[in-house]
């Protein structure tokens, strides 16, 4: 390459010679893979050693005018970003010059020569001048890349000037003071206007000269747009005739000067407002340019003669069409919107729409779908990830709809309705189901809107509803087709229903995602939802329910008489829709309650009549243990089948229970058929030798049953004392835990809950009582006799039968007491009455097993939902009694022994304790608060200690927890406030009690802010804001006399360490509280302190920080000072780090 730039003098080129050499040799050496890393780190210090070096960026001047070698370029150029950004205070003003000068000259030398990423680099490096030096000292930074774009030559380089310059000025990072990014934005506002301008006559040149010589095909037959719809999109001929001009083809050059201004454009209409600058005649051209993406022709043309090079045209192609939809998207993604541009937003929203009719118009050579499969093809953008038309398109129409179909609706001249019609196309011809799940998402916007517009407009409801109900009818068709394998097999048969992610399998998602849809348009057209979803489930249901006569006897039991493959396919097809279908009609249940039980009422019964007919025929014909011809694929089909029928009917308990409140009285006959057929279908599945899946489904509807519709007769019915009897029956073999859980709470409420529309007389609590006792005896009975050898010493086997009993007991226990604890005081009595000897066991058996951790742990889970739930019933002495254990035994050994040594179990174990202190101290009353300092004292004098060093997060979350609510529960065992005192001395100076303890939990907190665990920072930062609400926590003497400005400091500290940096806005609110107690000692004292203290800056500087925090004492302009503080702060420091040593400040 020529030593073309020489701005150092000659006399050093031989030993710049010499270092080139020494330096490409080097370079080669470090990215030779035979280099051991070890050298490799030799290298990296000599070069580091070499770039801090004053005046190495001479050197690298030569070496950047006199090397081929890339590794070479990248390092020079990596020198002078840092001498840029890191020294260039330090920098002599005269080699700032030199620097300036050379630089531009070097690239416009040998721009076009360079690789396309050494030049990016140098452009940045120019750029990054341009950030600290425009426009004081480098007056013509800006002008000059204009020249650059205005002149033919140098286009394409001014181009990536510009961008680069609004990617770096207009959102500059944190090394520049908030002063100089507030003047680099107001310098490149000034600039907007001309830029604009610039960019619409580059594209509108390029569009205009290539037009001109772009052949007009002769219209086809296929090729006349549909004139109405079209007219009524863009209310005038002129704009549709030019839209319809055919794309010109441009030349590599002109594509790639066009993608480079669209770029700019695209980062531009990031920072830029909307106003009048982003004229009407620069969005026309953005849309001709997005044009390119929808017009397959021009990809067509790529692939003639079958060419490389023409592809590579087609991708180009495509590329301006995806760059132009960001201009776009960019633009739509403004909230925002001043009045005068409403009207450009219109125009807009036709020109898109226009496109949109493109894409998803039927012509004789294309399928909607296949057009779309061509427009889905990515396309690499500049420095991004590959992006198709297809998505870009998608953005745009979530974010008309999200944004601004609300603004746009009430324009008479916007066709909404034919809108909807494109957008339905555009929907169901997605060629790939993440672009389907993006288009439902879209509609899922759209009902939002419309119900909320609904609700807030009544008395125009039927208007609003016929204007859509054509749309909605078809879309609920249509997602109702898509998730059947009758009508979609190939699509449904392609989506994994294996693997998990984010707990859903990706045909679970599909299903989900469709039928909120399906649910969203029921709410607003519930007649019509019903009619068309319930004669689809009905097919369906009639062939499930015909397979009876294919059932026969063999010799090992029943077998599905279906043999043939055609068939075997076709049945397992319908029983996937019926599964499907049935989740469904379950999904709807809710819009058949409330208000519109009576007005739906028969359309609800019909569904449980049907509903109760299939589980009952299920559990019959026993379909889950028949053999079929395809047992891997019909039994499991038959099994899910069964479980979502049982899952369906369960969603409608509901709807029973106000079934049974409106019929109890007067001929109850048929909801008591419904309910005992329930049963029926439910017993036989309760066993250990049915599928979990259909057992677990059978266990949920019976809990319903219990719980929601808690039917009187429910007791009596055989069926029910049937399973009371196998849940009680010692030989019988046990469940399942899950299902063993399960149905033991059903039988437990079916006693407890109770009954709804009886008078208290009627409840006939005292056989209930008993009924209750005996049920929990028998369920405890191994359990309670662990009490007798609990001290013994116990050999391993034992030990391990014993841990078994204990598991499965209290999983029971616990569970039983959880789901009454919200229920009437009686339920609950009678509840702890039949656990209390259970529970005594419990406390006993604790101290055997404490260093047992995975016992302690259900024991103090069982523990706290007692506490949650029964306190009361458990009365003051024993709850007394339970606690002191508690404290005993937790010694500070023992805490040690299971936060340390016992890994996350033995954490949970005392996290599970700390919860039930927290249930304790949050008692209103007088009755626990003898144990207030004990626990106090256990938390600062044992658990904390323990804990506070620990980098791990375990235990602290809890611990502070429980500190927060021994403050906020307990306020006056601190604070002593007397009215009289109050009324006499004007103001309530309170008397401080227990100072020592209040002290050392504030500590506690403020050290806990000095952590790097975010989610511990952001809980307690909460936890002192609200007891600021609640208890003017700040405003306490005690708090704002020795506390105040140490916990303001510590915040400041944290946002200057930026270690917490995404709870800023939260900290900075935080600051403000505090502050504000004391506005006048915060300006006069804190703040010149806190300045003072501060290292890495000078007394200047700090002068500087102190004059530029106003005294607002408004909470905006209060963190806008804060932050400015902060980010000034550490741009002193850096600058001044960057300093050559021994250098004199002014």
């Amino acid at each position: 390459m020529i030593n073309l730039v020489r701005c150092p003098s000659e006399e050093h080129t031989a030993s710049e010679e010499a270092s080139l050499r020494a330096l490409e040799s080097l370079m080669t050496e470090f990215f030779h893979n035979c280099t051991t890393n070890e050298r490799k780190r030799e290298i990296e210090e000599l070069l580091n050693n070499f770039a801090q070096q004053i005046g190495a960026w001479r050197f690298c001047l030569y070496f950047l005018s006199s090397t081929r070698n890339d590794y070479v370029m990248m390092y020079s150029l990596t020198v002078f970003e840092n001498l840029i950004n890191k020294m260039w205070l330090g920098v002599p003003s005269q080699d700032k010059m030199e620097i300036r000068s050379c630089l531009p000259k070097l690239l416009l030398a040998h721009h076009k020569t360079l690789p396309y990423f050494i030049r990016n680099k140098l452009c940045k490096v120019i750029v990054d001048i341009g950030r600290q030096d425009w426009p004081m000292f480098y007056h013509d930074f800006f002008t000059n890349i204009l020249q650059l774009i205005q002149s033919p030559v140098t286009t394409p380089l001014g181009l990536i000037m510009l961008k680069t310059t609004s990617e770096e000025l207009a959102c500059p990072r944190e090394d520049l003071s908030v002063a100089r990014k507030e003047e680099l934005r107001k310098l490149l506002l000034d600039q907007v206007q001309t830029v604009l301008g610039l960019l619409t006559g580059i594209l509108e040149s390029i569009w205009d000269k290539h037009s001109v010589t772009a052949a007009t095909p002769p219209p086809s037959p296929t090729s006349g747009e549909s004139g109405d719809l079209l007219s009524s999109l863009l209310q005038s001929p002129s704009a549709a005739k030019l839209l319809n001009q055919p794309i010109p083809i441009l030349d590599t050059e002109s594509e790639y000067i066009c993608s480079l201004a669209l770029e700019c454009l695209a980062h531009l209409f990031s920072w830029i407002p909307l106003s009048t600058s982003i004229t009407p005649s620069l969005l026309t051209t953005i849309f001709h340019f997005a044009r390119f993406g929808c017009d397959t022709r021009v990809r067509k043309m790529s692939s003639v003669n079958g060419s490389s090079q023409n592809s590579v045209l087609g991708q180009e192609r495509g590329r301006l069409g995806v760059l132009a939809m960001s201009c776009i998207n960019e633009l739509m993604s403004k909230n925002c919107v001043p009045m005068e541009f409403e009207e450009y937003l219109l125009r807009m929203f036709q020109q898109t729409f226009y496109l949109l009719q493109k894409i998803t118009k039927e012509n004789n050579a294309h399928t909607v779908k296949s057009r779309l499969e061509e427009l889905d093809e990515r396309v690499l953008c500049w420095g991004r990830q590959a992006e198709s038309y297809i998505e870009k398109f998608t953005d745009f129409l979530r974010l008309f709809v999200s944004v601004h179909l609300r603004r746009i609706e009430s324009y008479s001249q916007f066709p909404v309705v034919e809108f909807l019609a494109l957008l339905f196309k555009y929907t169901f011809h997605q060629p790939t189901h993440e672009g389907y799940f993006s288009c439902l998402d879209i509609w899922t916007l759209f009902l939002d809107y419309l119900t909320s517009k609904i609700k807030s407009r009544l008395a125009d409801k039927e208007a609003v509803l016929n204007r859509y109900e054509d749309a909605l009818v078809l879309l609920l068709t249509e997602v109702l087709n898509r998730i059947q394998f009758r009508y979609n097999q190939a699509q449904l048969e392609e989506l994994d229903d294996e693997t998990l992610d984010d707990d859903q399998t990706e045909w679970q998602r599909y299903l989900r995602q469709s039928l909120e849809v399906v649910a969203k348009v029921m709410e607003l057209l519930p007649t019509h939802a019903f009619s068309t979803l319930f004669p689809v489930l009905q097919d369906n249901l009639e062939v499930y329910l015909g397979l009876q006569q294919f059932v026969v006897t063999s010799g090992t039991g029943h077998r599905l008489n279906i043999t043939a493959e055609n068939d075997c396919r076709r049945l397992h097809c319908s029983l996937r829709d019926l599964s499907s279908l049935l989740q469904a009609v379950g999904r709807l249940a809710e819009y058949f309650i409330g208000d519109v039980f009576a007005a739906r009422f028969n359309d609800a019964l019909t569904v449980v009549e049907r509903l109760v007919k299939v589980t009952l025929y299920g559990s019959q014909i026993k379909l889950y243990n028949i053999e079929t011809a395809v047992p891997s694929v019909l039994k499991p089909d038959l099994i899910d089948v069964h479980a979502q029928s049982l899952a369906a009917l369960q969603a409608y308990a509901h709807w029973l229970a106000q079934f049974y409140s409106e019929v109890h009285r007067q001929n109850p006959e048929q909801f008591i058929s419904l309910v005992s057929t329930a049963l029926e279908a439910i017993t036989p599945l309760i066993s250990s030798k049915v599928q979990e899946k259909l057992l677990l489904s059978a266990c949920h509807l019976l809990v319903s049953l219990a719980t929601t519709v808690r039917p009187v007769f429910l007791i009596s019915i055989p069926a029910v004392q049937k399973v009371f009897n196998r849940i009680t029956d010692t030989s019988a073999q046990r469940l399942p835990d899950k299902a063993q859980v399960l149905v033991c709470r059903a039988l437990s409420n079916v006693l407890l809950l109770p009954w709804p529309n009886l008078p208290e007389s009627e409840q006939q609590w005292a056989v209930r009582s008993t009924n209750h006792a005996s049920l929990i005896s028998a369920l405890t009975r191994e359990y309670r006799q662990l009490k007798s050898n609990a001290i013994l010493p116990q050999r391993k086997v034992q030990l391990e039968d014993t841990k078994v009993i204990i598991h499965q007991t209290l999983s029971v226990l616990e569970d039983i007491v959880e789901s009454i604890s919200g229920e009437s005081t009686k339920s609950r009595q009678i509840c702890y009455q039949s656990l209390q000897e259970s529970v005594q066991v419990s406390l006993a058996l604790f101290p055997a097993f404490i260093h047992q951790s995975d016992v302690t742990d259900e024991m103090l889970s069982f523990f706290l939902t007692l506490f949650q739930g029964l306190r009361v019933q458990m009365g003051v002495p024993f709850t007394e009694q339970i606690i002191q254990t508690f404290l005993n035994m937790f010694t500070r050994e023992q805490l040690a022994e299971s936060i340390l040594h016992e890994g996350s179990t033995g954490c949970r174990v005392v996290e599970k304790f700390l919860k039930i202190l927290q249930v304790v101290v949050q008692e209103p009353g007088q009755v626990f608060k003898p144990f207030l300092p004990s626990v106090i004292s256990l938390c600062m004098e044992q658990v904390y200690p323990i804990i506070a060093e620990r980098s791990s997060p375990d235990v602290k979350a809890e611990l502070f927890e429980l500190l927060f609510r021994v403050l906020h529960h307990n306020w006056r065992y601190f604070f002593k406030s007397s009215v009289l005192a109050s009324v006499q001395r004007g103001v309530a100076e309170e008397q401080m009690e227990n100072e020592a303890q209040f002290s050392a939990i504030m500590q506690a907190f403020g050290q806990s802010f000095l952590q790097p665990d975010i989610h511990l920072f952001k809980q307690n930062l909460f936890y002192l804001e609200t007891l600021n609400t609640k208890q003017k926590l700040y405003h306490k003497k005690i708090f704002r006399t020795t506390m105040l400005f140490q916990f303001v400091n510590v915040l400041l500290q944290v946002l200057v360490h930026k270690s917490h940096d995404l709870l800023q806005e939260e900290i900075g609110i935080a600051t403000y509280n505090m502050a504000s107690v004391d506005f006048d000692g915060f300006y006069s004292a804190f703040l010149p302190e806190f300045l003072a203290s501060c290292d890495g800056v000078d007394s200047n500087q700090k002068n500087v920080l102190g004059r530029n925090f106003k005294m607002d004492r408004d909470l905006p302009s209060f963190t806008q000072n804060v932050h400015r503080l902060v980010n000034d702060l550490r741009y002193y420091r850096l600058c001044n780090d960057s300093l050559p040593p021994g250098t004199v400040k002014l």
